[in-house]
C-alpha cells in the first residue's frame, strides 16, 4: 500500500489542544522530528522539490526553521543563513519589525549573511499569520537578496499568511494545511 508522502508526514504532526491558551490548537512537530523516518520523508520532500531549482542559499526563521532549513541546506549543498530573534546575532545586524496580536517583534540577520542578487528559500516550520515570514522576506531584501519561495512544514490558511506572502509577490509551499476545524 502507498501512502502519499505528504499525508505520512502529516499524520504524525501532534496537535496540542488549548495551548498556548485556550481555543489554540498547537500543531507539534517534534513527532516528525523524532521518528527518523518520517523526518527523513519530510527532508525529502523539501529536496526532491529544490534540488533542480537554482537557488544560492537557505534561510531558516528561529528557530525550528533552523532544524528543516540546516538539513536541507546540507542535502541541497547550499549555504545556511539563520533569521534570528532580535539580540541574538553578535556581528553587524538589520532588523526587521513586525506584528504580533500581543505586541511587537523583530527578526534580524547579519549584515553580510547574503550577496544582492543571491536567490533564497525562506524556510520555517510553520505559517501562521505570516507576520514572522514576511519581516523575514523584507529583511533577505533588504539585504538585495531575491527570495525564490517561502516553505514550511504546516500552514494554517484559516489565519491568511500564507496568503499575505502570496500577495506580497513571494510563491508559498507547505508540506500539509491544518484548518481551525481539524482535531
Amino acid at each position: 500500500m502507498h501512502i502519499d508522502p505528504a499525508v505520512y508526514v502529516r499524520k504524525a504532526i501532534r496537535s496540542v489542544p488549548d495551548w498556548p491558551k485556550p481555543g489554540v490548537t498547537f500543531r507539534d512537530i517534534t513527532p516528525v522530528l523524532q521518528d527518523p523516518r518520517t523526518f527523513r520523508v519530510l527532508i525529502d520532500l523539501f529536496v526532491y522539490r529544490y534540488m533542480r531549482q537554482r537557488l544560492d542559499l537557505v534561510a531558516g526563521v528561529d528557530a525550528r526553521g533552523f532544524i528543516v532549513g540546516s538539513v536541507l541546506a546540507y542535502e541541497l549543498n547550499l549555504g545556511f543563513v539563520p533569521v534570528r530573534k532580535k539580540g541574538k546575532l553578535p556581528y553587524r545586524t538589520l532588523a526587521e519589525d513586525y506584528t504580533l496580536e500581543y505586541g511587537n517583534a523583530a527578526v534580524e540577520m547579519h549584515t553580510d549573511a547574503v550577496r544582492p542578487g543571491q536567490r533564497v528559500l525562506l524556510i520555517d516550520d510553520l505559517v501562521a499569520t505570516g507576520g514572522t515570514m514576511l519581516a523575514a522576506s523584507k529583511l533577505l531584501q533588504r539585504l538585495g537578496a531575491n527570495v525564490h519561495e517561502a516553505a514550511a512544514i504546516i500552514e494554517l490558511p484559516d489565519l491568511g499568511g500564507a496568503q499575505a506572502m502570496r500577495d506580497s509577490g513571494i510563491p508559498v509551499y507547505s508540506v500539509c494545511s491544518f484548518s481551525n476545524s481539524d482535531p
